[in-house]
C-alpha cells in the first residue's frame, strides 16, 4: 500500500512539474509578445548571430522544442532558408539548459541568507506575489509576469512533491537494480530518448532527472547516458511538426536530429574511450553521485562542446539533410506562396501569428487600393489587359479574405493577450471592408468597359468633376490603408472629414448633371452610368470610414461605430470641422 501511495505522489508531483513548466512557458511567450520570434525570423545573416539569437529565444521561452518548431514553420512558409536555421538550432540547444540551472539552485548550501536562494524557500513568496498581481492588476504585461511567477512556483512545488515521493525508493533494491541497467550506455541513451520523446520537452525530462538525482543515489555512470538520450529525444517535436510540411521544413527537422545524434555519438565515443583506458578524472566522475548542479553543468557542457565541434560544419549538415530528404521526383523545390506564412505551427505563438495576419491584411488593402486606382484610370484610358488584371486581383483579394479570416478565427480560439485580442478583432472587422473596396473597383472597371464598348464619354465638365472626386477617393483610400498598416489613430482621424466631403461631392456632381441634362448637354444613359459610378465612389469612402473608425474604437476598448460618428461630428473640438473645411477647399467643384 505504501508503494501505491508513493507512486501516486510521484505521478502527482510530475503532473504539477509539467503543468508549471507549461504555464511558465506560456507566460514567457506572452510577455515576449512575438517580438523575439520576429527578430529571429529577420536577423540571421551570420552563424554567430543565429547562434546567439537561438540561445536568447530559447532561454526566454524555456523550450528548444518550441524554437525548432518555429524554425520548421519559418522554413515551411518561406520566411527563412534551411541554411539559416542550423546555427539557430545549435544556439537553442544551449539555451534550453537554462531551466536546469534554475533548478540547480536547490543544491545551494550556506548561511541563512544564502539558503533563501533555494527555490523551495523563495517560491512561496513568488506564488503570493503572482496571486496578488493576478487578482488586482488589469495590465496585460503584469498579468503575464504573474503567470510566469505562478508557473515557476507550481513547477517547484511539483519538484518538491516528486523529491519527497522519490526518496522512498532510496533503499529499494529492485529500483537500484533497475538503475544499474541504465549504466549501459546504449540502454541509458535509449531510455532517455524514449522518455523525452513521450513528454516532448528536454527541459522537463532533465529536470525530472535532477529531481531523482537529488532524492536518491544515482551515479553519473547512470545519469550521463540517460542525459545524452534526453538530448536526442527532444528532436521528436520538430520531426512530428515537419510531417505535414514541405521538403525544406522536413530538412530542418532532419538537421535537428543530426546535430543531436552526431553530438551524442562523438561525445559518447570520446568520453567512454577515455573511461575505458582508465583516465582517473573520468573514472572518478562516473563513480560519483549525480546532483542537481552536476547534471546542469553536464547538460550545458555537452551542448557547448557539441556546438563547438559542429559549428564549422553547418554547411555539411545542411548538405546531409538535403541528401537525406530529397525533393519529390528530383524536381525543383516546392515554391512557397503568400499564404504559407499562415502556418498552423505559429498558433502556439499568438502574437507572432497575429503579426503575420496583419502583414497579409495590409497587403490585401494595398491590392484593393491598387485595383481601385487602376479601375479609375480605365475611365480615361481603357485597356482590356488592365481590366483582366483588376478581375484577377479581385479573385486574389477574395482568397486573402478567406484565408486570413479563417486563420484569425483559429488564433482567437487560443489563449491570447488583451493586446492581441484587440488586433484580431480589428483585423476581422477590416477584412470585409477591404474586400468590398475590391468589389467596387471591379464595378468601376465594368463601367469603364461599358463606356468603351458603346463608344460614349462624359461631357468635359462631367469629366472634370469625376477627376476631382477620383482624387478625393484615392486620398481617403491611402489614408485608410496607411492607418491600418501603421495602426495610427492620428491618420485614421483624418478619414471621416474627407468621407463627408466625398458625400458632398457626390451630391454636387449629381446636381451639376441634372443642370446639364436640362440644357441638353448630357443624356439619360450617361446619367445612369454617372450615378452608378458615383455610388461606387461613395461606397468605397464608406468602407474607408469603417476601417478608420474600427482602428480608433478598438484603441479605446470599444466598438460603437454609430455612436463614435455622432460624437465626433458633435464634439466641441474643432479639429473635425477644420479638416472638413480644408478638404472641402482642396476638392472644390
Amino acid at each position: 500500500m505504501d508503494m501505491v501511495i508513493t507512486i501516486l505522489g510521484l505521478i502527482g508531483g510530475l503532473a504539477l512539474f509539467l503543468f508549471g513548466m507549461d504555464l511558465m512557458g506560456d507566460g514567457l511567450k506572452k510577455l515576449a509578445g512575438g517580438k523575439l520570434e520576429s527578430i529571429l525570423a529577420r536577423l540571421t545573416s551570420s552563424r554567430l548571430t543565429g547562434l546567439l539569437l537561438g540561445f536568447a529565444v530559447t532561454a526566454v521561452i524555456q523550450s528548444s522544442s518550441a524554437t525548432t518548431v518555429m524554425l520548421v514553420g519559418f522554413v515551411n512558409s518561406g520566411i527563412m532558408k534551411l541554411g539559416q536555421t542550423i546555427s539557430i538550432i545549435m544556439g537553442a540547444n544551449i539555451g534550453t539548459t537554462v531551466t536546469a540551472w534554475l533548478l540547480s539552485l536547490k543544491d545551494i548550501e550556506g548561511a541563512a541568507f544564502i539558503n533563501l536562494l533555494k527555490p523551495e524557500n523563495f517560491t512561496p513568496i513568488l506564488a503570493a506575489i503572482g496571486v496578488i498581481i493576478t487578482m488586482t492588476s488589469k495590465s496585460d504585461s503584469k498579468r503575464n509576469i504573474a503567470t510566469i511567477l505562478l508557473g515557476f512556483s507550481v513547477l517547484i512545488f511539483g519538484m518538491e512533491a516528486m523529491s519527497d515521493a522519490a526518496s522512498s525508493f532510496k533503499d529499494n533494491k529492485s529500483f537500484q537494480n533497475l538503475l544499474i541497467m541504465f549504466s549501459n550506455p546504449i540502454m541509458g541513451i535509449v531510455v532517455g530518448t524514449v522518455f523525452t520523446a513521450i513528454i516532448q520537452s528536454s527541459s522537463a525530462s532533465v529536470g525530472i532527472l535532477q529531481v531523482l538525482a537529488g532524492s536518491i543515489s544515482i551515479q553519473h555512470a547512470v545519469a550521463l547516458p540517460v542525459l545524452l538520450g534526453m538530448n536526442i529525444g527532444t528532436t521528436i517535436t520538430p520531426i512530428i511538426s515537419a510531417i505535414s510540411g514541405n521538403t525544406e521544413s522536413k530538412r530542418v527537422a532532419a538537421s535537428c536530429l543530426y546535430i543531436k545524434m552526431i553530438g551524442v555519438v562523438v561525445v559518447t565515443a570520446v568520453y567512454y574511450l577515455l573511461y575505458y583506458f582508465g583516465v582517473k578524472p573520468i573514472v572518478d566522475f562516473m563513480a560519483s553521485d549525480a546532483s542537481f548542479f552536476s547534471i546542469a553543468i553536464t547538460h550545458t557542457v555537452f551542448n557547448i562542446i557539441s556546438t563547438i565541434i559542429l559549428m564549422p560544419f553547418c554547411s555539411l549538415i545542411e548538405k546531409l539533410a538535403m541528401k537525406t530528404i530529397k525533393s519529390k521526383g528530383n524536381k525543383k523545390e516546392e515554391k512557397t506562396n503568400t499564404f504559407d506564412t499562415l502556418d498552423e505551427r505559429f498558433l502556439n505563438i499568438p502574437s507572432f501569428a497575429v503579426e503575420k495576419c496583419r502583414e497579409l491584411v495590409c497587403d490585401m488593402a494595398k491590392l484593393s487600393a491598387y485595383s481601385f486606382n487602376a479601375a479609375t484610370a480605365l475611365m480615361a484610358n481603357y485597356s482590356d489587359e488592365k481590366f483582366r488584371e483588376i478581375m484577377e486581383h479581385e479573385k486574389l483579394v477574395d482568397k486573402y479574405e478567406d484565408k486570413t479570416s479563417s486563420y484569425l478565427v483559429k488564433i482567437a480560439a487560443n489563449n491570447m493577450s488583451a493586446k492581441d485580442s484587440k488586433v484580431v478583432t480589428e483585423l476581422l472587422h477590416c477584412i470585409g471592408d477591404i474586400e468590398r473596396i475590391s468589389d467596387h473597383a471591379v464595378n468601376i472597371a465594368e463601367v469603364a468597359q461599358e463606356m468603351h464598348q458603346k463608344g460614349i464619354s462624359f461631357s468635359p465638365q462631367a469629366q472634370k468633376d469625376i477627376k476631382i472626386i477620383t482624387a478625393a477617393a484615392a486620398e481617403i483610400l491611402e489614408l485608410a490603408t496607411d492607418s491600418l498598416a501603421k495602426d495610427s489613430t492620428e491618420i485614421a482621424s483624418r478619414v471621416e472629414p474627407l468621407e463627408q466631403v466625398i458625400d458632398r461631392l457626390k451630391r454636387k456632381i449629381k446636381a451639376n448633371h441634372i443642370s446639364r441634362l436640362k440644357q441638353g448637354d448630357c443624356t439619360m444613359e450617361l446619367g445612369f452610368i454617372l450615378s452608378d459610378l458615383l455610388t461606387n465612389y461613395e461606397r468605397v469612402s464608406d468602407h474607408c470610414s469603417n476601417i478608420a473608425v474600427c482602428i480608433i474604437e478598438i484603441s479605446h476598448d470599444s466598438f460603437e461605430t454609430h455612436e463614435y460618428l455622432k460624437n465626433v461630428k458633435e464634439s466641441p473640438d474643432k479639429s473635425f470641422e477644420d479638416l472638413y473645411q480644408a478638404y472641402k477647399e482642396k476638392y472644390a467643384i
